[in-house]
This record gives C-alpha cells, structure tokens and sequence, in this order.
C-alpha cells in the first residue's frame, strides 16, 4: 500500500469488503458503486466474486432476490442500518435462498445508536460493543429462515470516490449543500417563538431537524475514520454557518476524541460553505477541458460525477441514438489503466488548450506501440483528426482492449469538442465577463436591465439562445458576484420586469424539465399556469436575495468581485515628454501621457482562493473569519488565556497536512487552483481537496432550488 491517502484509505476499505464477497451474490447502492467505480473498478470487485456469472446487483426494493445456487449474499450499503433500508433488507433475504449474509454499512455503530436515540452517556459505556449491529445479526438469520445460518454486520468507511491524489468526493452527501437565510425561517416554525433564531448565525446543530443533524453525522463518521487512516490529530476550522456546526461536530465526535489521543501525526481540516460564492461554480472562467467534459456529455446512470461516453465509433454500427444503447458507454474513471489514469490526471492539472494536446500525443504514443499506421499532423488539434487516430485501434482488437481506458478519454474529448454546448461555453464567458464591468461601473437595476432581452420563450429562441436553466444559471451568478446590494425603486421595477419576462418563458415551454417542474410544482406544461409561475418566480428570487446577502456574515471574505480601475496611470519613463513644468510649479499632463492612462478591468477573485491565501498569509494573523472549533477544555482555555498572555492559539497553517472540505460542490478548476496554491505559497505542505461532488454550472440550481435541503432522505 502506498503512502496514506485518498487513494490508500478507499482501497484499504474495499479490500475489506473483497474478502467478504467469494462466491457470492453482491448489492451495492449507488453512493458504494461510486466509490468502487472510482476507487478500484468495478472488475476488481468481479475478479474478487468469482464465477463466470455476473453477481453485481443494485439494491433496491425491487432487487432480484438469490436463487436455490446462490446461498451466499454481501451487501454493502453507505447509509445509516434503519428504516426503509432494513425493510428492503428483509425483503430481498425473504424472497432468496440465502444461508449466509453479510452487511456492510459506511456508517460507524456509535452514530447507529444517535439514530436509535442512546444518550451519549450510555452509549459511552456501551464502548466496545455494538448491538444495535447484533440485533441486525438475529434479524438477518431470522429471514433467512435458520437461526443457525451465519450472519454479520460489520462497519467499513466506503465514504471516499478519489478522483485524483488531491481530490476526492463523497458521493454519499451530493446532497448535502450550506443553509440559506429563508431556511431559518423554516426551521423557527418548530420553535417556540422565545427561542427563535435570528439569524443563520445562530443555528447550530440542536436547531438543525433530525434528519438533516444525522446527515452530518454519518458524514463526522466517515471523515473521522479518514483521519485514523492519515494517523493525524486534526484541528478543524470552518467559513460558513453549515460548516461551522459540521466542524464542531467533528471536533467533539466522541471516537474522534478517542483517536486523537494516540494520532502521532498533525492535520487541519478546513470546511468552507459553497453558498459563500456561488460564481465560481455557475461561472464559465475555468479553462479546463475536464470541466466542459462533465458539463456538456450526459451523466452516468446512478452516478453524481462521472459521464456517459458515446462508444459507437470502436463498433461496425452506424452512430445513430438506437444504436448508442446497444453499446455499453465508456466514461472517465479508469482506476486499473496506469496510462488512461495518468492521461486522466494530467487533464485535471492543465489547460484547455494543452489537454487537448496532451490527448493527441497519449493517442499517438499509443497506436506507435501497437504499430498502428498513424498519419502524423502537427499544428493546432482538431476533433477529426483525434477520431482519425482513435479509429485505428477500430479492428485490432488486442490493441483495442490494451488501450480501452485512453480510447474512452479520447473520445469524451472529441464528443466535447464538438457538442454544441461547448461552443456556446464561450458566449456565457463573454457575457460573465461584460457583467464583470457593468456590475463596477452600474446599479443592480442596469445589470438585470441587460438580461432582459435574452430572456426569450422557446417560439423565438435560436440555438445560440439562453434556455430558462441558463438564465437562472446567470440570474445567480449575477446576484453572488454582485453581493450585498442596496435596495430601491429601480431595482424593484427592473426585478419585477425580469419576473414577468421569466415567468412568461417558463409558461410557454412545450415540455417542463425535471427542475423547472421542481420549481413551479407542476409536473406538466399544460398545468402551468401565469399565476403559478409568477409565484414560483418571486420564491426563486427570495433565494436569489439569500445568495447576494450570503457574505454578509463575514468580515473579511466580503466579497468575491475585484472593480477595475478607471484612472490607473501607468509610470512614464525617464526621457519623455511626459510632463512639463508650468508657471507655479505645476505639472501639465502631455497627450501622449494620457494615452498612456490604462483602464484595469473587473475581475472575479474566488472565495476559496481567498481563504488559502488568509491560511497561508507570511504574517499569520488570527483568522478573522476562518474560526476555529475547539474540541474541549484545553482548547477553551488556550481561547481564553490568549487574550490575556501570550498564548498561541490553533492555526489551519500549523500542521504540514491542510485537508480543505467544500460542502457542497466544488469545480474542477478550483481543486486544480488550490492545488497549485498551496504549495507555492508554503513549500512541503500537503493539500487534498475533499468536496460533496463534482460541480458543473447545472448543478446548482437543482441544488439551491432543492425542496429537501432540511429534510435529506436517509433511507428511514
């Protein structure tokens, strides 16, 4: 095994469910068959099984139960052991012949007896034992019919889908996104009015619902076992209101605790709330292709972050739609190819234009070693030319096979390139950055202002139109850049122009998509009324109003947006006729000088990237608004005698690992930017980037528009 890491911790974990699964018949949910598809592929968990036949199986409700050969079963689960995931459990084992069932859960016994309502008083005594894993035990003997048939329930941490050395994801909690203002007002409707909450602020995890507070903890529990594997004792810190109660969590979680004492090894943990900038995930500034290939190819069934890759063109079949579901599609995690995976890496670390290049010469490099008769072309890379190499391993079949991992990369990059919404990717680009300079040089009312004639319904759209998820999509990268606003009557009107003129565009839709029909409450167009939309219109921009208010709790990561400067005057050099000296003294500006006079334009300045630079910063002041969460009283008292004597208080710079936690999403530009930070603004430190997913600008407003933000489903 390799140094401890992402890679290492998620191998480990699955090697313990490999030892399990010999002959066996295998279900697995989709967050633990992305973790596997990532982590070691899906043939490793064959190989270990066995057997000509294909035993892989979801697990769901209507899951094909065992056959009279089949007695043996492993299921392996990321949810809590409860509910509905026990009643499919029943189910599956009542309709097989099984005499020996294993149950693997990513989640720790100590947050099972959280679930079951155990106090921590008692569930401390309870250290050691786990019955609430036994009493599953006799339950699964039981349906299988024979208490003295073999039954197991073990906890094993599948929380990690490592998408690289630096970055991994956990498919588990895609979900899981930071609170907004309008949430505490849903939460203080279980309140009585003397202990409502005045703002996000004030919540923490006693205000959160049942549901929402055991979605963190399942979450504690996997990234406390991440840092048992690291052999750290982490210090953890927190930007964001959801973030500073998942910190505090994980700083009080009482195995953690208990680790802690005998770690050798030192860490901070840094979690950061998405909702804090908003534009780094709608925006178009990433220029990297992995980024386009996640936004623009389909999404792969059951996953939350890998891609469907079209595979017709290695085939005899003509490329039409039936025939791309007659072929199994490709996608772009390769962990078994060393070359596809290297490939894969490379393009998460580079720039659009030498992915592109680096795809050519991965292709080339490969069809010479198989003796491919290759027609070498230099100069810029272009779609066809990429198709022309990856049809050569058409009908070499060995070759084919040996490089199955590139062929699947290089095609994702040739159905990108030529999708139709890569080239509007530059338009969004171009309107983010006018919106950039509008935003410094006019009101809030002139920005929406110029939103306004884009916003067309679908009888008068073109292609190169923006369709009614990009113009939410710009709506909310408007108001995140745009911050905390001032408002007054011309916002008030040019607001209401804009709800009218989107409301309108979402009545007119021939067909509602799933998150317009998430948004309007209408599951068809026909239902859809003017009335309806408006009203769904004017909720949307309640949220909107959240978002541009989202940094109003900090008091250094205020902003996102940098102004350009109108009057900066560049130096003249020695020698010119820059300036001439009047009567009186004064210096008269010359023509060619004022020529000279430049004008710096807008710019966005990432939240994240603020954050690593404050950690970082040479000066190391106390973080202002990065708090640090203590997890008991020495931590207390060092808080507290700091202010009166020289006492040094915890610092995320401290420890030479910083695990930097984005709760809910991030980019793959803003992993690679922090990746490449890092290091040069502290040599030797370590950084991984952990995230809830995966983001692509689409994202987020089925994630900001999600009705069950506070109410995630667990499975019970």
């Amino acid at each position: 095994m390799s140094a401890p890491g992402v890679l290492s911790f998620t191998q480990q974990g699955w090697e313990q469910v490999l030892a399990k699964v010999k002959r066996a018949l295998v279900y697995l949910d989709a967050a633990c068959a992305e973790s596997l598809h990532w982590g070691c592929g899906s043939t490793r968990l064959l190989e270990a099984v066995g057997g000509p036949e294909c035993h892989l199986r979801e697990f769901e409700p209507a899951a094909v139960g065992g056959g009279a050969k089949q007695p043996k079963a492993v299921f392996v689960l990321s949810c809590l052991l409860k509910g509905r995931t026990v009643e499919t459990l029943r189910d599956i084992i009542c309709r097989s012949h099984f005499q020996y069932c294993v149950v693997v859960t990513a989640v720790n016994h100590a947050v099972h007896l959280t679930a079951n309502h155990v106090p921590a008083a008692a569930a401390a005594e309870l250290e050691g034992q786990q019955p609430v894993f036994e009493q599953l035990e006799e339950k699964l003997c039981e349906w299988m019919g024979n208490m003295n048939y073999t039954a197991e329930v073990l906890h094993v941490p599948l929380l990690l889908a490592p998408v690289a050395p630096h970055l991994a994801l956990t498919p588990a909690f895609a979900s899981l996104f930071p609170l907004l203002p309008q949430d505490v007002h849903l939460l203080n409707s279980a309140r009585p009015d003397k202990r409502r909450l005045g703002s996000l602020s004030e919540v923490d995890a006693t205000a959160l619902t049942p549901e929402l507070f055991l979605q963190i903890r399942c979450l504690v529990s996997g990234l406390s076992s991440l840092c048992e594997h690291f052999g750290v004792r982490e210090e953890c810190f927190a930007v964001g209101s959801l973030s500073r109660i998942i910190a505090a969590d994980l700083a009080n979680y009482a195995p953690a605790k208990n680790r802690r004492k005998t770690a050798t090894g030192r860490a901070s943990v840094v979690f950061v709330d998405r909702t804090l900038d908003l534009t780094g995930a709608t925006g178009h500034h990433g220029d990297n292709l992995v980024e386009k290939i996640i936004s623009v190819l389909p999404q792969l069934p059951g996953h939350t972050n890998d891609v469907m890759v079209n595979m017709v063109e290695l085939t005899a079949l003509q490329n039409e739609e039936k025939s791309q579901s007659m072929v199994a599609p490709g996608c772009l995690a390769q962990p078994k190819d060393a070359a596809a995976k290297a490939l894969w890496e490379a393009l998460l670390s580079t720039k659009h234009k030498e992915a592109v290049m680096e795809v050519r010469r991965h292709l080339v490099e490969a069809a010479s070693r198989e003796n491919l008769p290759i027609k070498m072309s230099m100069g810029r890379v272009t779609p066809g030319q990429l198709l022309s190499y990856i049809h050569l391993f058409k009908n070499n079949l060995k070759a084919l096979v040996s490089h199955c991992g590139l062929l699947q990369l290089g095609l994702a990059t040739v159905q990108t390139l030529k999708h139709p919404q890569t080239a509007k990717w530059d338009n969004f680009l171009a309107f983010e950055r006018l919106l950039l300079q509008s935003i410094g040089e006019s009101t809030m009312s002139v920005v929406l202002n110029q939103l306004l004639p884009m916003m067309k319904p679908l009888n008068q759209r073109t292609d190169n139109d923006y369709s009614p998820e990009e113009l939410l999509i710009l709506l909310i990268y408007i108001y995140s850049v745009g911050g905390e606003f001032t408002v007054d009557k011309d916002l008030g009107e040019a607001e209401e122009k804009v709800k009218k003129a989107l409301a309108q565009v979402f009545c007119e839709e021939s067909e509602l998509s799933p998150l317009l029909q998430k948004i309007t409450g209408c599951d068809s167009s026909i239902k859809l009324t003017f009335h309806k939309s408006k009203i769904a219109v004017d909720e949307l921009f309640t949220s909107l109003r959240d978002i541009a208010g989202a940094r109003n709790l900090m008091k250094q990561f205020k902003s996102v947006y940098v102004p350009g400067n109108h009057t900066h005057q560049t130096p003249v050099p020695c020698g010119t006729r820059a300036a001439e000296t009047a009567a009186g003294g004064r210096k008269v500006v010359s023509r060619w000088e004022e020529q000279r006079r430049r004008k710096s334009t807008a710019s966005y300045k990432p939240l994240l990237r603020q954050v690593v630079e404050e950690i970082f910063n040479p000066e190391k002041p106390d973080p202002v608004d990065i708090e640090h969460m203590s997890s008991g009283l020495t931590d207390l008292l060092k808080t507290g005698f700091s202010m009166f004597m020289k006492v040094s208080r915890p610092h995320p710079s401290d420890h030479p690992l910083l695990i930097l936690f984005v709760v809910g999403g991030v980019t793959v530009s803003e992993a690679k930017m922090i990746k490449d930070l890092v290091p040069s603004l502290k040599p030797g430190t370590q950084v991984i980037v952990l995230s809830t997913r995966l983001l692509k600008p689409f994202n987020i407003p089925e994630l900001l528009f999600a009705t069950d933000r506070l109410h995630p489903d667990l499975g019970f």
